[in-house]
């Protein structure tokens, strides 16, 4: 698609992941594949962390299954624009479902950043975040600005959600850190986490 530039947002992906994972405490913390998940590897490595490999546009999905399994424990997905905009019907049911302890974050660059950094529709002015009020979300907001990311941080911890935040972030070539690629020690592990090691299954 012609007529789009690369976007001129200085907010870093890892850097604002950082910042809204710090005391994150009991936070069960689930990321789409690709750079979400490379920077969650770079911060973290918790029982109460699930990061995907595959199945491009599920996190959403995958997010409302825990946050309804796990009531009184605060979700929080990050994912990117790409993946979203391949599950934009995984909002409206996210909003008709309003699981009151999900968050959704989603660092958007315009761009497909794991297949070649071709532009994605929010380049060309597709609002994620006024989709998800569209569907029914009781928050949805778009931050641009380092002095946003504190008030989002706390959200994360109090909002009666569901919750989403598009994050504008800048294209940036981070390193490359894996997380476990296992997904039934991954799977396991945070059973064993949220519910003992009795509830661990091969």
């Amino acid at each position: 698609m012609s007529g789009h530039t690369l976007p001129p947002y200085a907010l870093h992906r890892r850097k604002v992941m950082a910042k809204l994972l710090e005391d994150r405490n009991d936070l069960l913390v689930l990321t789409g594949l690709g750079a979400s998940a490379w920077d969650l590897a770079s911060l973290s490595n918790s029982p109460l962390d699930f990061p995907l490999w595959g199945a491009m546009g599920g996190a959403a999905m995958f997010g409302l299954g825990l946050a309804l399994s796990q009531p009184a424990r605060r979700v929080v997905v990050f994912t990117g624009d790409g993946e979203m905009l391949m599950a934009l019907g995984a909002l409206s049911t996210i909003a008709v479902a309003a699981p009151r302890n999900l968050s959704l974050v989603v660092f958007d660059n315009e761009l497909y950043g794991e297949t070649g950094a071709q532009a994605t529709h929010t380049g060309f002015g597709v609002d994620l975040a006024g989709v998800a009020l569209a569907c029914g979300f009781l928050n949805a907001v778009t931050l641009t600005e380092e002095g946003q990311i504190a008030a989002l941080r706390n959200d994360l911890h109090t909002h009666q959600g569901p919750l989403m935040a598009v994050v504008k972030v800048a294209h940036t070539p981070d390193p490359m850190t894996l997380p476990p690629r296992d997904g039934t020690f991954l799977k396991n592990r945070m059973r064993a986490a949220l519910l003992g090691p009795e509830a661990i299954l091969e």
